[in-house]
């Protein structure tokens, strides 16, 4: 009988410390004590990740708004309830006082993969919610043209957007077509 292993729990000081020091370039994402190590992305991951960056930062230039992408963790902390994760893309427009982290983003973007569309759907739709400054959650597929979006004035409750469709990023004013992120799987 094998026996099995327990994590290891790790004050959140120590989480910041190592992650923020970390000379291997390996992210880890923190959730209550347990650290876990971030896979890397693949092409089309990063394909959809840019498009949305840089939309984001033409539409936001000369706007209080910064867009961050993937090397810049989110924080969140609710009464016991601690966490640390690194969204493909998110947007503050308030000014943030951390070297390392936001806390106070209006949108967070995830791009999915087979390993993390499950916590991306679950876990983190419910860790994202926690912050009072979120307005809006978009999750977007990596090899399909579909993208979902949850907004705090609908009470969190998916809308689900595919091709030949726009939607309206109402936390930034930008409006999308879901083509235009997928021209890459859309050409002939």
């Amino acid at each position: 009988m094998s026996a099995v292993s327990q994590p290891v729990f790790i004050p959140v000081e120590q989480y910041l410390i190592n992650e923020n020091d970390n000379p291997s370039g390996i992210r880890h994402e923190y959730v209550n004590g347990v650290v876990y190590a971030m896979a890397g992305a693949s092409r089309g991951h990063n394909r959809v990740t840019n498009k949305l960056a840089l939309r984001l930062g033409t539409h936001l230039e000369g706007t209080p708004c910064e867009v961050f992408q993937s090397d810049m963790k989110v924080g969140i902390r609710q009464q016991d309830d601690v966490r640390f994760y690194y969204p493909d893309v998110q947007v503050t427009c308030v000014e943030e006082t951390e070297t390392y982290y936001n806390s106070s983003p209006c949108l967070v973007i995830e791009v999915l993969s087979e390993s993390t569309a499950r916590k991306d759907r679950t876990e983190k739709l419910i860790g994202y919610q926690m912050l009072n400054s979120l307005q809006e959650y978009l999750i977007c597929s990596q090899d399909t043209p579909i993208v979902e979006l949850y907004r705090r004035r609908t009470y969190w409750q998916r809308e689900r957007f595919s091709d030949n469709q726009t939607f309206l990023l109402e936390s930034v004013n930008l409006e999308l077509a879901v083509n235009d992120l997928y021209d890459f799987l859309l050409k002939d």
